[in-house]
């Protein structure tokens, strides 16, 4: 799996805007793993709607506390792909490390399912069923005499 994202801010009261997008291996997409998801450490921000946050209000606002967070989730196995966007809080440091964490704790929790999945081998069996001997010497002298009995009949 590959994650990609970047995070864009224009100068000024903007919220960042964070992009990314989730590919699947081919050999991933072979293992039909259903999709893994992961709570995020990105907290959902009240008017996410708006691409600015001015100062005192919403995520700036000194009594904020987030108390939701996004989820991400890997593509389904037959698409392979996802993408993205998520307005991030305005922080006047411009650091968003729960980024790299989010996306790290989504990539943990996926290598993990594919770990399990990879352990089950493939298999092909064949096999064959014939008359058992227990029967074939119970019947064996009837069909002989069946058979005898058409070559001249």
């Amino acid at each position: 799996m590959k994650i990609d994202w970047q995070i864009k801010k224009k100068r000024g009261n903007f919220r960042p805007r964070l992009t990314y997008t989730i590919t699947l291996e081919s050999f991933e997409k072979k293992l039909a793993i259903h999709a893994v998801q992961v709570e995020s450490h990105i907290p959902m921000i009240p008017g996410s709607h708006l691409s600015y946050c001015l100062p005192g209000e919403h995520e700036r606002s000194p009594s904020w506390k987030p108390d939701r967070y996004h989820v991400f989730q890997v593509p389904y196995f037959k698409d392979g792909y996802t993408d993205g966007f998520i307005r991030l809080p305005f922080k006047d440091s411009g650091h968003y490390p729960e980024v790299v964490s989010s996306f790290k704790k989504l990539r943990e929790a996926y290598e993990k399912k594919v770990r399990s999945v990879y352990a089950c081998p493939p298999i092909e069996q064949t096999g064959s069923l014939g008359i058992s001997e227990d029967t074939r010497s119970q019947i064996a002298s009837g069909v002989t005499a069946d058979r005898l009995l058409s070559l001249f009949g």
